[in-house]
């Protein structure tokens, strides 16, 4: 896991540029809403920390990352903010709201097929590029830089017993859990997937990697199979819950209307997966974004 001291020092450099997310109460549990960052996701938490533990030589050469959208325009968020260039890269297929937010914080985004994009991941193409680059989730400053949400969790409820995360590379879970159990080890933390996308539920059954194409509104969890992510999810996770595509597409309208939430589909996965869990301990579901469609959310509001 992530040193809690690590965690610490992270959360505090993000501190300044990112908000302290609200806990709003739904039946059995509370929701810890992500949402509501600067960029509408927790990403800014991470690339706020990674950025600013860069040495300002190659923090001046700029900013590139790769990702489904969020981090994307959470690269391009914190570029703007310290007055650097950034570009990403992007699958084509991303949701217009994050690709519109890439270019209004000023970055230029990179379009490429899945197919392409994941050889440009494993190849490290981005060490032929002359920005510096963040990893998306397997960067030890972006899961320390998450882990200031286990911090304020922490911090707001001395009784936490257990924390549903969604899942997609695996960076907020661990940031996540290393916070907690690095205080606090009796905490359960448990890991959702959508059945649409439940690569790392798949993968430990397998023992290893496993080929799956998404088929999920959870693009925000798509992430490919990384191995520096393996250990530490099985180190970090005490249970996962997979939440099959029709509740996960009835949660999202279900927030709207009964917490006032907008979330996207990764943002409604842990609220979606509550109803599979006993009642009774003080449980916390992360809302981990709201970039949604507007209208695939008006098509689940109609």
């Amino acid at each position: 896991m992530i040193p809690i001291e690590r965690i610490r020092a992270a959360a505090e450099s993000a501190r300044p540029h990112v908000l302290r997310s609200p806990l709003v109460p739904v039946e059995g549990a509370l929701l810890k809403l992500e949402c509501l960052q600067p960029t509408g996701s927790f990403k800014v938490r991470g690339f706020f920390a990674a950025a600013l533990a860069l040495p300002p030589e190659r923090l001046r050469r700029g900013l590139i990352t790769v990702s489904a959208g969020n981090a994307a325009q959470a690269c391009a968020y914190v570029a703007r903010q310290l007055d650097v260039p950034c570009r990403v890269f992007m699958y084509d297929t991303a949701p217009p709201p994050k690709l519109a937010g890439v270019k209004r914080w000023g970055a230029t985004p990179i379009l490429l097929p899945r197919d392409e994009l994941l050889q440009w991941m494993a190849a490290e193409g981005w060490h032929k590029e002359p920005e510096s680059f963040i990893h998306p989730f397997a960067d030890d400053e972006v899961m320390a830089g998450h882990g200031g949400l286990g911090l304020e969790l922490l911090e707001d409820l001395p009784d936490l017993a257990r924390v549903l995360v969604p899942v997609g590379g695996g960076g907020l879970v661990s940031g996540i859990a290393s916070a907690l159990k690095g205080s606090r080890p009796e905490i359960e933390v448990v890991g959702v997937q959508s059945d649409g996308y439940p690569l790392w539920i798949r993968s430990f059954e397998a023992g290893g990697p496993v080929s799956i194409q998404p088929d999920t509104i959870a693009d925000g969890t798509t992430a490919p199979f990384d191995a520096r992510m393996f250990e530490l999810l099985k180190e970090c996770v005490d249970r996962w819950l997979m939440v099959p595509e029709p509740r996960l597409r009835a949660a999202v309208p279900e927030l709207a209307s009964a917490a006032k939430v907008v979330a996207e589909g990764a943002g409604a996965l842990a609220y979606a997966a509550l109803e599979q869990l006993e009642p009774g301990p003080t449980t916390v579901a992360v809302v981990s974004g709201g970039n949604i469609d507007p209208k695939l959310l008006a098509a689940f509001l109609s």
